[in-house]
């Protein structure tokens, strides 16, 4: 049975050689190099335990593998090592250059004095004492879904919190499905504990749901979206949600569009986890289709989204700069060569123009972090991954470079030239102390990688609630979060030891993120050698059940998570909601990348590719 291998490092003077499977050794047969060489072999060995399953490849076609080899004459044996290098296939980058460096689409100065001007009509609109509360909410809706809301947070605060405490004095009103959902809905999502208790008018005497709502589709609509804000144990929203899901299914065929684009779009992505410039570009395109539409709005919205664009582009430009001083398709081949997808990941958890710092640091981060966990978790050795942490521990100096192998002095400097660039950048704003709690989540996450690298190579096998434990600083969120607070000026140093706590918001988020991954990788990631490594193989392993069984559990779990985020959202006081939003917008990013059960991060083409190209490369049209 023979194999064949990435690699890039052999015994000297050998070509490649060709892998047998022989009992709990390999034997290399090499092709001869000289009359010299033609009896000669090299028995490989691996340095732990191999258990050998039929249906799977062997250890080395998973990750970067040590050997001994005894190579030479069979009365001269010579141990050496031998190190089998393995280079993912991720895919390659497919934007093309010319995106980076076109020029903006959008007349900034005529189109800033039309948005000021059109700002201050919506402005009085949302400060209308006239308006009943319904339409003053319908109209906070619509602002928010349009991604018009950032200019308007004091005023639509005030005016949530005014009907928040009249309903709230008032809870026996007579609303109808669609507006007492509505009203929950913002509630929650604007951080008011509103009562799930208000759905019980809904109900029948055993518990169910009246069938005389089922024929209202807005109502239904509403209350569907309404529960995807419920907290762990909510049980009125869990069957809410089952009676609004299975009512919507048998009346999406005959619906009639827009309503129908509209319930189809939720049911596979429900709003509260929209990420926020996606979800701006996809309504607005659904909203200049509805009749009752406001004209002034719409416009507003589009003007607007195309402006910010205009910054997106503009920002991607200079990163796209930075990104290729760093030379990695030459020096680093192996790594992930993703920098568009990259920079719009930043986009998603901090979408504001004023946001510009946060979104470049964190670009960046997740570039170095792309880095270390491609280095770690397939091309190093564990030995080389270990080696790298220790110096990181140790001390942030280029003077310990001499301890890494050529291409970890190579990912070190990178990864210290960086963060000196941040330091830089804080030191203007008095702020240098921010990088340094960057660099400690940096340090946390290495750490994670280097446990993870013990269970993919079966040194350690932790059981799924150890697996789990990590889950947060694996997720990478808490690193991101760092860089994302770094870049925001007014973020000071109890922002910073507020996440070292790792409050529940931010667990939340990061064993969500870790959860979805592996159910959505699992397929494509899944360790070769038979070792488990991910949470859906640990729990398989610890409860005996089959891969279905597993997965099943692990989505409930993320489901949990998400419940989770939903109540920390509303019960965490006294933070400043910037920072709550980057665990919401994070979790919301990963439910848009993975919920679908597959990985539309790693195969961007087909997954995040066509909303990319909406946020920044994409203008909407506007008709004159």
């Amino acid at each position: 049975m023979a194999f064949k291998c990435s690699w890039s490092l052999l015994l000297p003077n050998y070509p490649k050689p060709i892998f047998h499977y022989v009992g709990t050794s390999f034997l290399a047969l090499h092709r001869n190099k000289s009359k010299h060489e033609s009896n000669q072999t090299a028995v490989v060995k691996f340095t732990t335990t191999l258990k050998h399953q039929d249906d799977r490849s062997l250890p080395f076609l998973s990750r970067t593998t040590t050997l001994k080899a005894v190579s030479g004459d069979r009365d001269n044996p010579v141990s050496e090592e031998l190190i089998i290098r393995q280079e993912r296939d991720h895919p390659a980058s497919f934007w093309n250059d010319a995106l980076f460096s076109a020029k903006n689409q959008v007349d900034e100065t005529q189109t800033k004095a039309v948005i000021e001007r059109l700002k201050e009509e919506v402005r009085s609109m949302v400060m209308n004492k006239e308006s009943k509360p319904k339409d003053k909410m319908i109209l906070i809706d619509t602002i928010e879904r349009l991604g018009l809301a950032y200019h308007f947070e004091k005023e639509i605060e005030d005016q949530i919190a005014q009907i928040f405490e009249s309903e709230m004095e008032n809870e026996d009103k007579d609303s109808d499905l669609f507006t007492t959902a509505l009203h929950f809905r913002l509630f929650r999502q604007h951080g008011y504990n509103a009562p799930s208790s208000v759905f019980n008018k809904f109900k029948d005497d055993d518990g169910t749901f009246n069938e005389a709502v089922s024929n209202d589709i807005q109502g239904l609509l509403s209350l569907y979206e309404a529960t995807y804000l419920r907290y762990p144990g909510e049980d009125i929203l869990k069957n809410a949600n089952v009676f609004a899901t299975c009512n919507l299914n048998q009346a999406l065929p005959l619906l009639e569009p827009p309503l129908k684009e509209k319930v189809a779009r939720a049911l596979i992505q429900p709003l509260q986890w929209c990420v926020p410039r996606v979800e701006a570009h996809y309504y607005i395109s659904v909203y200049a289709k509805e009749e009752s539409k406001n004209e002034l709005l719409l416009k507003l919205a589009k003007l607007d989204f195309n402006l910010v664009q205009n910054l997106y582009r503009e920002e991607l430009c200079e990163f796209m700069k930075w990104y290729k001083g760093l030379d990695l398709k030459s020096k680093l081949p192996y790594a992930r060569d993703w920098p568009v997808e990259m920079y719009f990941f930043g986009t998603e958890f901090t979408f504001e123009p004023q946001y510009s710092l946060a979104r470049s640091f964190a670009a960046k981060s997740f570039i170095l972090m792309g880095l270390i966990n491609d280095t770690s978790d397939s091309y190093a050795t564990y030995e080389e991954t270990k080696i790298f942490l220790e110096v990181l521990q140790e001390r942030w100096d280029i003077k310990k470079i001499d301890r890494l192998p050529h291409y970890m002095q190579i990912v070190y400097k990178l990864v210290l030239s960086a963060y000196e660039e941040f330091d830089q950048e804080m030191s203007k704003q008095g702020r240098s102390f921010a990088v340094s709690y960057a660099i400690e989540e940096l340090k946390m996450l290495v750490r994670s990688y280097l446990t993870r690298a013990k269970w993919c190579m079966g040194l350690e096998t932790p059981t799924f609630q150890e697996s789990i434990s990590i889950a947060c600083v694996d997720s990478a969120a808490p690193g991101v979060f760092s860089s994302c607070i770094m870049g925001m000026e007014f973020a000071s140093k109890e922002a910073f030891q507020w996440l070292m706590r790792r409050p529940k918001i931010v667990e939340a988020t990061g064993l969500h993120t870790r959860l979805s991954n592996d159910i959505a990788s699992y397929e494509r990631e899944h360790n070769a050698s038979g070792f488990p490594s991910s949470s859906i193989d640990f729990y398989m392993k610890d409860y005996g059940v089959s891969k279905e069984e597993a997965m099943g559990k692990v989505r409930e779990l993320a489901e949990d998570a998400r419940m989770e985020i939903n109540r920390e959202w509303v019960s965490t006081k006294g933070v400043p909601r910037e920072f709550l939003k980057l665990a919401l917008n994070y979790a919301r990013f990963t439910f848009l990348c993975y919920n679908q059960g597959t990985d539309a991060v790693t195969y961007s083409k087909t997954g995040i590719k066509s909303y990319i190209e909406a946020v920044i490369f994409n203008p909407i049209e506007i008709d004159e």
